[in-house]
């Protein structure tokens, strides 16, 4: 069975197309469910729409909610679709967050890392000029961060949790231990990692996250899922089959979605 819990929208205001552009590509491609999960409003902001390219407005949340439940109806006959948010992660407004995602039916809550130190993980040249002893220390606070949105008991899915690496894969290189750390912790809170495709559209190509982790990942018993992150319709399901079968060369027997924040599982 083929789905997609990772897709976004126009209504973020860096990607393209509507909702039912990508409810209606998943159908196209052959999927059973697709996830509709664009980013969150900056609900510990208090401007209305402080980044119109990078999130939706708080006034826009709720039409949000709406039109992926009107398109769940429409579509039913055709594909399951469920309500998701890509949430981001910010440990000192948590409860900003939960006032407002705890308001809604969601089926499941990506939460992803996309800041560290207040500077976007995708910023370019971020890492000009600083030494290997700064680079360790940058790579284990995002992963301290993604191990305190772990513990926060906020999300289901852990999103693209190396995607640091996207505009500097030298990251992948930096070794540290913090990695071992972040991923028994996922495992012993229960909690899903995103296979994420969006990777081949940056500079590190390829897939968030890389095999080596997903293999400790299966070491630590880190359940996994799967996200395309599209930006465009064109790329709803982008790979899955692929991933589904080195998920399998590496030893992991089952792929999990969420319905009204319970577990499903589609065997490998």
């Amino acid at each position: 069975m083929m789905f997609d819990l990772h897709t976004h929208n126009e209504m973020c205001g860096h990607a393209i197309g509507t909702i039912e552009d990508y409810v209606t590509a998943g159908i196209d491609k052959g999927l059973k469910v697709i996830g509709i999960s664009d980013h969150t409003p900056y609900f510990h902001r208090e401007e209305d729409h402080p980044f119109p390219r990078i999130t939706m407005a708080k006034s826009h949340f709720t039409k949000y909610i709406e039109e992926v439940l009107r398109l769940k109806q429409q579509y039913a006959n055709q594909i399951e679709v469920l309500i998701g948010i890509e949430s981001d992660f910010f440990p000192d407004h948590g409860l900003a967050y939960q006032k407002y995602l705890d308001q809604y039916p969601f089926d499941y809550i990506i939460g992803s890392v996309h800041y560290v130190d207040e500077i976007s993980i995708f910023k370019k040249g971020r890492w000009e000029g600083l030494s290997m002893a700064q680079k360790i220390k940058t790579k284990e606070r995002y992963y301290g961060l993604i191990e305190q949105s772990a513990r926060s008991r906020m999300f289901q899915i852990l999103g693209h949790i190396d995607a640091m690496k996207g505009f500097y894969p030298e990251f992948s290189s930096i070794e540290v231990e913090a990695i071992e750390h972040t991923l028994r912790v996922i495992g012993e809170e229960e909690l899903v990692i995103e296979i994420n495709t969006s990777g081949k559209t940056k500079d590190s190509g390829g897939w968030y996250p890389a095999d080596d982790i997903l293999e400790r990942a299966l070491h630590y018993n880190v359940g996994v899922t799967f996200g395309s992150d599209a930006h465009t319709p064109d790329r709803v399901g982008d790979e899955f089959n692929e991933v589904k079968s080195r998920l399998k060369e590496i030893g992991f027997k089952e792929l999990t979605y969420f319905v009204k924040k319970e577990k499903r599982s589609v065997l490998i």
